[in-house]
């Protein structure tokens, strides 16, 4: 996680560097430091690919943003709140969603961004519009809150997406797996693949 702040180039050297103490033999450490690398690239990559096949073959109605209020929630109980409030509504309403967690590059407050499928008729609370200045890009914005992720987790952005937006937010996801580290958090039902049956003469 240190290392992930530096340029690429810079990484294999600062690791090997803070584990000299750990493995002295500096054929060990290299080989390792090496090994791991690719492995995390592999896994990279991997997940790239399965979020790309999840995402595009679904159908998503919103990309939400909810913000950590320190009023209603430490930060541990503000991510376990806030995924079994996922959890809820992934089994009663039929949602859907695809999302990382991320801190804001000022405040260092943290954030859930995802990708959502509501159903119709399926959103908890009301979607208000709220207009207010935004520091980040020193304007005012207007932006549409849920009022009951308001009420029981903050401030929090809903907008509505289609077809065309969804590539948008996929990239947007993967940047912040690039840059965090981050693991993609998945909820309902997001096939890899379509099943079907092909008969003889479609071959």
């Amino acid at each position: 996680k240190e290392s992930q702040k530096l340029p690429r180039k810079e990484r294999k050297t600062y690791m090997r560097k803070a584990m000299e103490e750990a493995i002295p033999d500096k054929e060990q450490l290299k080989e390792y430091v090496e090994r791991n690398n690719e492995r995390k690239t592999t896994n990279k990559i991997r997940r790239k690919v399965r979020l790309a096949k999840k995402a595009y073959l679904q159908e998503w109605s919103f990309f939400c943003t909810f913000t950590f209020s320190d009023a209603l929630h430490t930060e541990e109980s503000f991510r376990k709140s806030l995924r079994n409030t996922f959890k809820h509504l992934v089994a009663r309403k039929g949602w859907k969603h695809i999302g990382v967690w991320e801190r804001g590059g000022d405040t260092n407050r943290l954030h859930f961004h995802g990708i959502f499928y509501i159903p119709e008729n399926a959103m908890v609370g009301e979607l208000k519009q709220i207009s207010d200045y935004s520091t980040k890009q020193h304007r005012m914005q207007t932006t549409y809150q849920n009022t009951h992720f308001l009420r029981y987790f903050g401030r929090n952005d809903f907008k509505a997406i289609d077809k065309n937006d969804v590539v948008q937010s996929v990239r947007y996801l993967l940047k912040y797996i690039e840059k965090s580290g981050e693991r993609l958090v998945y909820g309902g039902d997001l096939p890899t693949y379509f099943k079907s049956d092909v008969m003889d003469e479609d071959i």
